[in-house]
Parts: C-alpha cells; sequence; structure tokens
C-alpha cells in the first residue's frame, strides 16, 4: 500500500512535468521551423542574388569605357602635349590676297580683286619628297636630289571678269619660282558632261607666250614673294589641323 501511495505520488508529479515538456518540445519546434523558414528565405535571396548578380555587374559596368579605350584617350592626351604648337602667321606687309582658311579644311583660298578680275587661288597643302637615308652620307648626291625634287605647292588660280568665263592656271610652286603645267579657258555654260577643249600643253606653246603668261600671273601677284610666304603658312595650318585632328579624336572617344 505504501509502494502504491509513492507509485501515484510520482506519477502525479511527472505527468505534469511531461505535459510541459511537451510544451516545451512544442515551443522549441516552433522556434526551429521558424528558424528554418528564415533560413529557406534567406537561401532563396542567395540563389537570386547569385543568379542576377552577372546582369547587375553588366549593367554596372554598361557605362564605363572598356580599358582600351581608356588606353586610347591616354596615347592622344599624350601626343597632344607633344604635338608642335601653331604659332600666329604675320601677314606681311603688301601681300595682295585675302586669306579665306576654314578650321578642319586641307586648302585655304586666296582672293583679290584686280581692275574688273576678280582672282581666286586655292593653295593646296605643300608636297615635301621623302630623302633615303643612305643619300645623308653623300652630301654631292643629297644636293643634287634635293634640286632635283625640291618641296612644291599645288596652286589653282581662277582669274573672271564676271561674263562667264574665266582663265584657270594649274600651277606648281617651289622655292623662289613659279611654274605654269595647265591652261584652260573655262564657260561656266558647258555642263559637266560636256568635254571642252583645253587647249595644248602649256610647255607645247612658243617661249614667248610662255613668258608673257609668266608675266599675266606676276602681276596679279602669283609671284615667288608670295607663294614663297604660303610654304610657311601652309606648314604652319598642318600642324594646326593635326593638332585639332587630335582633340576631335579625343573628344569622340571620351563620349
Amino acid at each position: 500500500m505504501a509502494f502504491s501511495s509513492i507509485l501515484r505520488r510520482a506519477s502525479a508529479s511527472v505527468l505534469p512535468l511531461s505535459i510541459r515538456s511537451l510544451g516545451s518540445q512544442r515551443t522549441f519546434g516552433s522556434i526551429i521551423s521558424a528558424g528554418l523558414c528564415v533560413e529557406k528565405r534567406n537561401l532563396r535571396h542567395e540563389y537570386c542574388r547569385q543568379l542576377f548578380l552577372p546582369f547587375l555587374r553588366f549593367s554596372t559596368a554598361a557605362g564605363a569605357k572598356p580599358s582600351a579605350d581608356e588606353s586610347l584617350i591616354r596615347v592622344l592626351e599624350s601626343e597632344i602635349d607633344c604635338a608642335e604648337p601653331p604659332t600666329v602667321e604675320d601677314i606681311p606687309s603688301g601681300f595682295p590676297f585675302e586669306i579665306q582658311d576654314n578650321p578642319g579644311e586641307r586648302t585655304i583660298l586666296l582672293k583679290r580683286k584686280f581692275q574688273d578680275e576678280i582672282i581666286k587661288v586655292e593653295v593646296d597643302a605643300p608636297s615635301i619628297p621623302e630623302v633615303d637615308a643612305e643619300d645623308d652620307d653623300d652630301d654631292q648626291d643629297k644636293n643634287t636630289e634635293d634640286s632635283d625634287n625640291p618641296p612644291s605647292i599645288p596652286l589653282v588660280v581662277n582669274i573672271s571678269k564676271g561674263n562667264g568665263q574665266c582663265l584657270e592656271f594649274g600651277i606648281t610652286a617651289c622655292p623662289d619660282e613659279v611654274t605654269i603645267d595647265t591652261l584652260s579657258v573655262k564657260n561656266s555654260e558647258y555642263s559637266e558632261d560636256q568635254l571642252a577643249y583645253e587647249g595644248p600643253d602649256f610647255y607645247d606653246l612658243d617661249e614667248n607666250l610662255q613668258k608673257a603668261f609668266h608675266k599675266y600671273l606676276e602681276i596679279r601677284g602669283i609671284k615667288p614673294s608670295t607663294t614663297n610666304f604660303l610654304f610657311d603658312y601652309m606648314a604652319n595650318k598642318d600642324n594646326k589641323e593635326y593638332l585639332l585632328w587630335l582633340k576631335n579624336l579625343k573628344s569622340f572617344m571620351e563620349r
């Protein structure tokens, strides 16, 4: 009887503890379940982040310039710093032409009025002959070559009187020398499809006639003192155009 009483008391004390323990297990299970849910959400978040990370990186880098472009920009900046700066050309007194020089264009245009004539001269970039390094050892051969191939500037001289016709000279200007290559009479009434007679080769003309046309151009300002200045002017223009070209390239690459 005493043992049975003790057993009942023990059961009565153990049962509430079991119930409390069961309640505690439920609470712990809820905590574990909640923790698993949080972990699952974190895993899903990490999976999504890894999945879209390349796209995020691409969108971030889309606005950045490739390293090759940045390298090219640095090289352009270095070339701009090393480029020969242009100088301000002082037009000599008595220079008979107005100079029309547009940035970005290779040629310049000279204009003037002479009596009832309108004279326009298109001046192209100078042609500088290349000298082989082997010729530098022989000064005599080098001097001969320089005399045979001096630097030159091509000119196109147009002389009109407002009647639809004009004279057009093709000229090669060398230092201290002006050479007439071609001479033709142009008529504005002719269409481009018509092949106008341009006359004989200038060198086939009578020598006196050649001299007369040289004098004709000299009076109108086409003479060595004019063309010698153009050598310096066009060399300086080449420096200006090259520097402008580099800056335009750099500006394009930076956009």
